[in-house]
Order: structure tokens, then sequence, then C-alpha cells
């Protein structure tokens, strides 16, 4: 079907953008059926994600007790029985990252979701499969690989969900869609929380008599419980079709006719609103089916190609990526490195007093607490506020908020120390900062901030760069922080204070606002005026 003479018509009542209104008005809170089934479908990884961060805090303090080989050994700061069994998921999800994000801007969306939770189910059942007859050390090294290949598997979520989701958004309500996606974090966080409460309560009698070697159990029921939203959304991911915005797009900038009358009319692409867009039918999908006006579709994944290096060769867009990744690599060493040892500081508080079983209490309560307080707050305020006051202010603020939360830690660590009503409101206001902040606005940015045609592979980029800040926070706290052998926790937040002002800093000077910004239409602009193409269009292109 060839583009349509009128162009105007995109404009008018009769396209998606009117749908996406009939649609509201259809829905519950601005969210129609349709968009909730993706929110669901997309944000099951975001929910595996932090549920797994929680959990391997807890399955690393029930493994401390269940094998004799670790039993009085209370100072394993590294090695498989400490940090490199923390960092090994986010070593994996810096190589998923990247494949999955080139793969999903070359083949299709759709060709390639999906294929990262199957990766995540398998290497999940083999975690909770090993043989405890390995003992100790040979238990946690089959963990560590098999949880590199997990990483690989929710690494590949973040660039595939945070795509499909802007591809199908309306500029004017993405930032709430993505913030929601990403808010799938604090949920896994309680999950996880809630999970290790009534797991250690259930293995409270075996623990009191002495039987630490049944909590082997206990950590493969805390991961294994993963496998329930996987195999949840499997089906769905597996069959849902590629994006009106992905496949216009790939058709416009390959046609040069079609690229000048769209630069020169000013098309808005479609956004897909209709619940049959979440599903494939027959194995194609049509025009009327997608409801968009004028533009058929072509199979995605004929002409495998990625346009990262020439989009990036330019400064103007690498000055953005530099923004995003900086930003994101910055907040991920301070995040991970307060939320992967959260359990080893709450130790240090002295939260985990008593017996056996009732420091491993404590342990989960201490986390459930902390999640419940600062973590999901600040996802919901995110979530509210995203679309209002816009991206950059958030993560500045959220930024400053973690600067002054760290300067209090590592001023006053020691003294309060011994008093736990005043140390953990300091970590709910740093959980709350994180994600009402930088935590969450470093995913959302990447996923407006860049075209359909390269946004899987950038986005992809910025993440795995915020992974190697959570790398580096997983194998280097416990190390520095011990004051043995390193420089003490204070010195430590001090550390931390300093890549929070670097991170505000880094946010005024590179980092755009996106907010209503429809990068797309800007790319198509450009790609016209760059072939001598659309030079007489007559409509204003917001650049960020």
């Amino acid at each position: 079907m060839a583009f349509g003479n009128d162009l105007d018509a995109y404009a008018g009542a009769s396209t998606s953008l009117a749908l996406v209104e009939k649609a509201r008005a259809r829905s519950f809170l601005g969210v129609s059926w349709g968009e909730c089934k993706l929110l669901i479908i997309a944000g099951v990884g975001f929910l595996m994600d932090a549920y797994d961060l929680f959990i391997v805090n807890m399955i690393y303090a029930i493994i401390l007790v269940a094998y004799p080989a670790f039993h009085g050994k209370k100072n394993i700061t590294w090695g498989l029985e400490g940090g490199v069994l923390k960092a090994s998921a986010n070593i994996g999800n810096v190589v998923g990252q990247l494949l999955f994000g080139f793969c999903g801007d070359a083949f299709g969306r759709s060709a390639v979701y999906g294929k990262e939770l199957i990766i995540v189910i398998v290497a999940v059942i083999m975690i909770i499969s090993v043989p405890d007859y390995l003992g100790g050390v040979g238990v946690t090294a089959w963990m560590t690989g098999f949880r590199f290949l997990m990483g690989i598997g929710i690494g590949g979520d973040y660039p595939m969900s945070a795509s499909i989701v802007s591809d199908r958004a309306h500029v004017n309500k993405r930032g709430t869609l993505l913030a929601i996606i990403f808010s799938n974090q604090g949920w896994g966080n309680l999950i996880g929380a809630v999970a290790a409460v009534c797991v250690i309560a259930a293995y409270r009698g075996p623990v009191d008599a002495n039987d630490t070697h049944k909590l082997s159990g206990a950590w493969r029921i805390l991961q294994g419980i993963a496998l329930i939203p996987a195999f949840a959304v499997l089906y769905f991911r597996l069959t849902l079709v590629e994006s009106t915005r992905f496949t216009q797009a790939r058709q416009i900038q390959d046609d040069p006719e079609l690229l000048a009358k769209a630069s020169a009319a000013g098309v808005v692409v479609s956004e897909t609103e209709s619940d049959d867009d979440l599903a494939k039918k027959d194995g194609s999908f049509k025009a009327a089916e997608n409801k968009t006006v004028g533009l058929a579709f072509g199979t995605i994944g004929e002409k495998p190609r990625n346009e990262f290096f020439s989009y990036f060769s330019e400064w103007r867009n690498l000055k953005v990526l530099l923004g995003c990744s900086l930003s994101w690599f910055l907040v991920d060493i301070t995040f991970y490195g307060i939320n992967l040892n959260q359990s080893t500081i709450i130790s240090a508080l002295g939260f985990t007093s008593g017996s056996t079983w009732q420091k491993l209490m404590h342990v989960a309560t201490g986390n459930l607490i902390i999640t419940c307080a600062g973590f999901l707050p600040g996802y919901f305020f995110t979530i509210a506020l995203v679309d209002v006051v816009g991206r950059k202010p958030i993560q500045l603020f959220g930024f400053l908020l973690n600067a002054l939360m760290f300067g209090i830690l590592g001023g006053k660590f020691n003294e309060y120390k011994p008093h736990t009503n005043q140390i953990f409101p300091v970590f709910v206001f740093l959980q709350f900062g994180f994600n009402f902040g930088a935590n969450a606005t470093t995913f959302i940015v990447p996923a407006e901030a860049f075209p359909t045609r390269v946004r899987a592979s950038a986005h992809g980029l910025c993440a795995a760069t915020g992974k190697l800040g959570a790398i580096l926070a997983s194998l280097g706290f416990s190390i520095l922080a011990d004051p043995v052998k390193g420089i003490g926790q204070e010195k430590v937040f001090w550390i931390f204070f300093a890549i929070s002002i670097a991170g505000a800093l880094v946010t005024l000077l590179l980092v755009p606002e996106t907010k209503g910004y429809d990068a797309d239409e800007v790319d198509r602009k450009r790609l016209a005026e760059a072939r001598g193409l659309g030079a007489e269009a007559n409509h204003e292109v917001r650049e960020l």
C-alpha cells in the first residue's frame, strides 16, 4: 500500500492520536486495558531484576549459615563467597544489555523479545538444581556461573522492554508509562522482602535445632520464586507483534520520497493502543488491524542492520549518549553499593543480635522496613510527577538528596550505629532519593532521547555502562568498607557523597530534558536535510 497522498490525514481526527484519546476516555486513570497488558508483560522483567537484587542479599546470609565450610567466617569479603557471587548477575547484565539492545534494533523487537526470558528461566532452574554434595564453595561456584547466565537474560530485558513501551506510548504520557514499568523494581524488592521473612519464619524449627544444613532448601525456594512471573508472561512476550512506530520508522527512512513527505508534513508516527496489537495473528499484521492511515507494513528482519555508529558519529547525538551513560554509571555505583550490601550494613548496625535464626529474621525484617518506607514511595512519586515537572529536575533532586544522606552517614555513621532509630531514617531517605531520582530517570531518559532506529542499542549501552558501576560497587564495597583491610564504611560513604555530587553536575551539563520530546520527528527532519530533502518543511521541531 502506498504512503497516501494526503499526509495531513495524520494530524486529523482519524489518526492514531485520535484513537489514543478515545481509548483514554474508556480507560481507568488514563491507562487503557491494552496499556495495562503491555505494562504487565514488560514490567515482569524489572520485578525479577529487583527481586534478584534483594534475594542475593538474603541468599548470601543463608549460605554462610547453611554450609559448614563458612561457619565462623564473619568477614568473607570477596571471591565466590561474597563479592563475585553478588556481582555475577550484573556482569551478565552488561552482556545481555549490549547483545539484546543491538539485536532489537537490527532484527526488530518482536523477533528478539521473549528470548531473554527463556535464558532467565533456564538459568534459575540450573541454580536451584545445584547438588549440596559440592560443598559450600562448590555450591557458590555453581551459583556464580549460572547467575551470570541469568544476568544475561535480565540485562536483555532493559533495552527491550524500554523500547517496546516507548515505541507504543503517546508522548504526553510516555514518561508515566516508563516509570510504571520501572516501578516494578519496587514491587520485586517488596516481594523479595516478604518472601524472605516468610521462608525464614518457616525454617525456625530446624535452625533452632542446629540443623542449619536444612537451610539449603530455604535459599532454593527464594531463588525459585522468580520462575513464577517468568512463566506467566513468556507466551505473551513471544507472541508480541512489532510496534507501529518501529515499522513506520523503518519504512520511512528507507524511502527518500516518504522521508521527504513525512519531514515536510510533520508526521506523527502512530502510537499503538489496540488490544489486538499485543498478539500475533497468522504470523502477520495488517494496516487495518494496527489502525494506521495509508502506510502498509513490511516484515521486520528481512534487512538486519544497526545504524548505531552512523547516528552517534555526530557530536550532538554522542553528547546525549555520554550524559545518559555517565549519569547511569554514577548512580549505580551508589545504588548497588548500598543495596547489594544492605544486609552487611544492617549487621554492622547491631540489628542482627540474638540466635542464628533471630539474626536471619532481623536481616529480613530490616530490609522489609527500608523497602516499605523508602524504596516503594520513591517510585510512586516518580510516576505521579515525571510528566509534570520533567525528568531532569527529578534526577537532579535525587542526586542532591543522596549526597546529603551520604554526607550524614560519612560524618555520623559510627556515632549513629548504636541507635537504630537514628540511622534507619537515613537509609529510608536514601532509597527515596534513588527512586524519586536518578535510579528511575536514568532508565526513562534513554528510552525517550533517541529515535526508534537506534533506541534499543542506545538504551542497552547506557544500561550496560550503569551496570559497570554496579559491578564496581559489588566487588569493591566489601573490601573498602573493611576497617582493617580497607578504609572503613564512613570513608566509603564519603566516596559515595562525591559520586552523587558528580552525578548532579553531569545531569546539569549533559543530560537533556525529554518531556514532550519526539526523537523520531527530529530524526526524520535531520535525515531529510542530510539527503537534500524536505527543505520546504514549514513546521517547528523541538531539538534537545
